[in-house]
Order: C-alpha cells, then structure tokens, then sequence
C-alpha cells in the first residue's frame, strides 16, 4: 500500500494511507466493553518496525507520521530518524510541514440537519487538498463523516454548483478559529459515541483531518445556539392554532401533541421549532415519540396529520419554498404508516424504556455477560429480525431480471440509466448474484421514494452508492481480501463518499442510515449473496451454541 501510495501523482493516497494506519492504532477506536486481555494493535511497534526497515516507503510514512502525530515527543524522535534517510522523495513531502490552510467555508442548509466544514489545504509545492466534514445536528453536533478531496475548495464548490441544485444550502467563509472549535468538539463527541459512526472514509480519515484542524488558529468559541424560552414557545402554540392551518385541528389533544412537537424540536437537532426536515420527521415519528410520549393510541395517533400542519404553518412562518415543505411533508407521508404500527406495537415507553436501557447497560457488567446474545442481536440486523435468522438458508440468489412494477413511467430512463451502470459494474467486478441483489435494492428504492430519480443528480453517484451499500452489507467491499471501497469508486469514476449519497437508498429500503454502524445491514435476507449467508449461518450457529 506504501508504494503504490508513494508513487501516486499528488500526496492524498500517502496521507490517507499512513492516516488509516495511525487510526487503527487509536486508543479511541477500542471497544469499551472489550476484554483487558483482548491485543490491541500498538503505534509504537508500527513505528519501530518502519525505523528497522530503511526504504523508501517506509522513509515516506515515517515523513508523514511525524506531522499526522499530535505527540511532540514522538515526532521529534521520529524526525530525527527521517533526517538520517538517504532516499529522494517527492517534493511535496519533503515541504509537508510548510503546508497551509488556504480557505474555510462552512456550507449550511435552511433546515439545519448539519453543516460542512472546508478546509483548503495548500502545499508550497502546488498541490491543494480540502478536508470535508459533516458536523450531524441530529446525532449531537458529532462528526458523522469526513474525507479529503484532492483539489483545491474553488473546484469542490463549482462541482457542487453543477452536480446540486440546492438554493436552501449557502456556502460562507468562516473565522478559522471558530471552525477549529466546532470541528474539534465535534471529533471529540463522535469518538465518544459507541459506536461510533463509521463510513468507508471515516473514521479512517481522522487522523489527517484532525492534523489539517490543528494548523487553524485556536482560541476560538463555538457559535451559541439560540434557545426558545418556554414563554416563546408557548406564544408559538398560540398562535399556530390562531391561524389557518391550526384552527381547523384545534383541541385538547391536538395542544398536547404540539406542546410535544416544540418541545422536541427546541431541544434536539437544531434546537428550532421553526424548521422542520425528513431525517427530523422520520426520527420524531419513528423513534421519539413511540419511546418518549406515555399515552393511549387515540391520542397518539392524531400526530401525523396535526405535524403536516404544524410544518406548513412553521416553514410559511419563515418563509421557505414550498417546494422545500413539499419534500418535508412527504416524509410525514411516508413514515405515518411506520408510526401508526409502533404506537399499536408492544414496546417500552418512559420509565420503562429507561429501564431496559439501564438493564442493557448493566449486562456489560455481569461477571458473565451473554456474549452469545450481543452477538446474535448484530445477525438480527443484517437478516430483519431472529425469525429470519432462524430460517435463513444459503441457497444462490437467482438470475432475475429488474422488477419496473410500482415505478412511476416518468423515472424510468433515469432508474435506466442508474440499472445500466450497477450491472455493469456486478459483470465486471462481482457476479450474477450481486447483479440481482443491485436490481432488486434499486428497484424497491425507485419504487418507494420515485423522487430520488427526479432530482437532479449523477446517475454515475447514484449506481456508486447502490453498488456500495449492497456489496458492504455482503462484506465483498472494504473486508479483508475483498475489493476496496477506492477501487469501487474508481470504476464508478466518483471522488470523495458516496455514504451520504446512499443514505436516501438505504431509507427508500427501509433501513435506518442514522445507526448504521459497524458496517452496512440491510435487514433483507433475498439482498445477501449465498456466500454471505453461509458466513451468518456459520455465526450463528456458533453463536447459539455459547448460550447452551
């Protein structure tokens, strides 16, 4: 990996491997349940072996690791190592510590899920890089994803500019030492989530960025959060019902449910109640509600048709496009259904679900914890449920052809354009088995959010991130002696992370994006490969037989 890395034309293939190899060794990325006795890959060793071995590319890593390390000591040892080496290297690595930050932009939306961070990175030698990181409001202000993209950030923007067309979303040049605050906080909540999120460039590209962060001047306060008062967002009650669109819903139950909304909406995400998202209406239908609010079925069931209301009047409120609000309201749409069933469903709510939280917790401290148990629940997730991993079976996936049914005519040349490069890319990289499971995801995605396919997007970004997600949950990508998740993007000719691309396809399947972690489960077993069944079986098999 050193060499072909070294050898690349510009310094991001280095930078990124060496980045990797420092995050696998990252105390940040154990298990916090994991045994004492459990190895652990050390830096130290990693580096005492490169110091014992004097070629080239280890020369180039111990080059990099001497900046990428924020241990002082460490890297002067390291320097000193470097200074001994004879071989020639590229000139852009001999001048890394001269690197500079160029530009910093934040890249916002009207509706505030989350906020990019560009930090331009420019090299004496020529070369620029730019740093993305997506700070995610709905998951706490942590970094959910980030990667480096070699080019410089005028470049990045006018791609943007010519791939999305987004005018919600604005593009800012920041006080650096704010954009350090945020980014670092932000790096600093995500690696104490467990588990952390994880994409195919994070957290892998931790170690880079936060090097690239550290060259931001610090000092710098983060941004306070506007905070409704509760007289403010009683006012806001008020006068919803006063208007139009809450007269007509106004009554006991429906001035509960909105006291419910505000309070949701003014204390997670982006803490306004004036501006409402799908991913904020997919959490608060399919997640917080259900768990939150203790009450009987009639009343719960009024919160679908009362929150449309509500996002109307909010977003005429502040003057969004309606366009915009269409997109929103067609969330609450799709997610009722999945609602009205949770609500009905046998589930913990209030004190009881804190109990089993608090239950769960505390099983990781039993002398003997069900380790069988964990360990199913993870199968559970990639198949749908234990009633699909009991029956699972392991015969191939069959040669069948793209199923059209239930898709609007007028996505059928993009969904064309999008089936034409994912078999393509099963014929020439994977197999007949992957083929099928590519169409079958690509056709119940188009047939349950056709809007994907009338926005305007690549269909080469698209078929990358469909490929991405099928193949990950197979473990034929980024696994041990599988293809790598670079090389997949390669030959879609895409740059930088599809995560956030495939995450509309994921939710379009029925699966959850926000707690994919640990790798992709797509919770279907007809969209697994034999081989990857057969691997599920053998576990959990295995599996069960600790419980005995």
């Amino acid at each position: 990996m050193l060499r072909k890395a070294l050898r690349s034309d510009g310094p991001l293939d280095l930078l990124a491997t060496v980045s990797s190899i420092v995050n696998a060794t990252d105390p940040r990325m154990r298990n916090p349940f994991a045994s004492e006795e459990t190895p652990q890959l050390e830096l130290d060793q990693i580096i005492e072996s490169f110091v014992g071995v004097d070629y080239a590319e280890t020369t180039a890593a111990l080059t990099v690791l001497q900046h990428l390390l924020s241990d002082d000591l460490l890297a002067a040892r390291i320097g000193k190592v470097v200074k001994s080496r004879r071989q020639p290297m590229p000139p852009w690595l001999t001048q890394l510590g001269e690197a500079r930050i160029g530009r910093v932009v934040e890249m916002t939306n009207v509706l505030g899920d989350g906020d990019d961070y560009f930090l331009e990175l420019r090299f004496p030698t020529g070369e620029t890089l730019t740093a993305l990181v997506y700070v995610d409001h709905n998951m706490g202000g942590i970094v959910k994803d980030a990667f480096v993209i070699p080019d410089s950030f005028d470049a990045v923007q006018a791609v943007f500019y010519e791939k999305i067309d987004d005018p919600e979303t604005t593009f800012t040049d920041v006080d650096p030492a704010v954009a350090r605050a945020v980014v670092e906080e932000a790096i600093d909540g995500g690696a104490r989530t467990f588990p952390q999120p994880e994409t195919e460039t994070w957290p892998m590209a931790r170690p880079l960025v936060e090097w690239v962060v550290r060259m931001l001047p610090a000092g710098g306060g983060i941004p306070a959060r506007r905070e409704w008062s509760e007289r403010e967002l009683a006012a806001l009650r008020d006068e919803f019902f006063a208007s139009p669109y809450g007269k007509a819903v106004d009554g006991p139950d429906e001035r509960g449910l909105v006291e419910d909304f505000t309070w949701y909406a003014s204390g997670y995400g982006s803490q306004d109640p004036l501006r409402w998202s799908a991913v904020r209406v997919e959490i608060i239908l399919t997640d917080w509600i259900p768990r939150k609010i203790v009450a009987d079925v009639d009343y719960l069931a009024k919160a679908p048709k009362l929150l449309r209301q509500f996002i109307r009047y909010t977003h005429e409120r502040v003057g969004l496009r309606p366009a915009l609000t269409d997109e929103v309201l067609a969330a609450v749409d799709r997610w009722a259904g999945e609602y009205q069933r949770l609500i009905r469903s046998d589930r913990p709510q209030g004190a009881g679900a804190l109990a089993r939280m608090v239950l769960e917790e505390s099983r990781y401290d039993e002398d003997e914890p069900t380790i069988g148990e964990i360990m199913l629940e993870g199968l559970d997730r990639a198949v749908g449920g234990r009633g699909a991993l009991t029956t699972l079976g392991t015969a191939p996936v069959p040669d069948e052809p793209f199923a059209w049914a239930g898709i609007p005519d007028d996505v059928h040349d993009r969904v064309r354009e999008v089936l034409d490069l994912c078999d393509r890319c099963a014929d020439e990289l994977f197999d007949a088995e992957h083929r099928t499971a590519f169409r079958r995801f690509l056709s119940r995605a188009a047939a349950a959010d056709p809007a994907i396919f009338r926005r305007k997007a690549a269909a080469n970004r698209a078929a990358a991130a469909v490929c991405w997600a099928v193949a990950s949950a197979n473990r034929s990508v980024a696994a041990p002696g599988t293809l790598e998740s670079g090389l997949l993007m390669e030959w879609f000719g895409v740059k930088g992370s599809i995560s956030q691309r495939a995450e509309v396809f994921l939710r379009a399947n029925g699966v959850d994006p926000v707690h994919q972690y640990g790798g992709v489960h797509l919770g279907a077993p007809d969209l697994l490969t034999a081989g990857r069944r057969e691997e599920i079986v053998e576990l959990r098999d295995r599996y069960l037989s600790w419980n005995e």
